[in-house]
């Protein structure tokens, strides 16, 4: 499980795809930062769980498989790239964002950038398959970060604001319009909603 609260921005080293496996090295800037991590621990890269395969000081790689290179912006990852970075939760730890299982929903596309004094707000858009689970000022991770939804400006279509600490400590503000960012839907938002649509289909019935 994760918390969504990104602890710092890696560097890729290498994505090369062999075999439809994309072998991914990412370098942390701090050794420190991976104390007692094993092999077989799990990472969220850009909200991504993956497994750690092996680890060299400051360097750790992964093996990522065709399904969730089809399903998540990792696979459109270069060397040179920054990612979002965050280690497992423990148990004990602080939840200062929301619970997340790291295993993405969908993608959605960054429509607009608006900034203001300092102040950054973006317009996102969700497939329409995935746009009921948008609401106002509910929880969504958003490449790995746990974020509050602004405004839902039509069916799909909603804003972020962000402080300039999450500006500062992950990737997000500094994507171009175009990019597509990997969203997890809060499980508890995705749980009543599914339960209400059938609820309701029992009814019409």
């Amino acid at each position: 499980m994760f918390t969504g609260i990104v602890q710092t921005k890696g560097t890729v080293i290498r994505a090369d795809v062999v075999a439809q496996v994309m072998q991914l090295e990412i370098e942390w800037p701090q050794a420190a930062m991976l104390e007692g991590l094993v092999a077989g621990a799990s990472i969220a890269i850009n909200g991504v769980c993956l497994t750690v395969v092996s680890y060299h000081q400051r360097t750790v790689r992964f093996d990522v498989i065709d399904e969730t290179l089809r399903l998540t912006n990792l696979a459109s990852l270069q060397a040179g790239d920054p990612v979002n970075l965050e280690r497992a939760a423990k148990f004990g730890d602080e939840i200062g964002g929301h619970l997340l299982s790291g295993h993405i929903h969908c993608q959605a596309e960054l429509l607009e950038r608006n900034e203001v004094e300092g102040n950054l707000a973006l317009q996102l858009q969700v497939p329409e398959s995935h746009s009921k689970y948008i609401l106002s000022k509910g929880y969504i991770a958003v490449d790995g970060i746990s974020l509050t939804i602004g405004e839902q400006v039509e069916q799909g279509r909603f804003s972020l604001h962000l402080i300039p600490e999450t500006r500062a400590i992950t990737t997000i503000g500094d994507k171009p319009i175009g990019s597509l960012l990997n969203i997890e839907v809060d499980s508890q938002t995705h749980a009543v909603v599914d339960t209400v649509e059938r609820v309701m289909a029992q009814h019409t019935q």
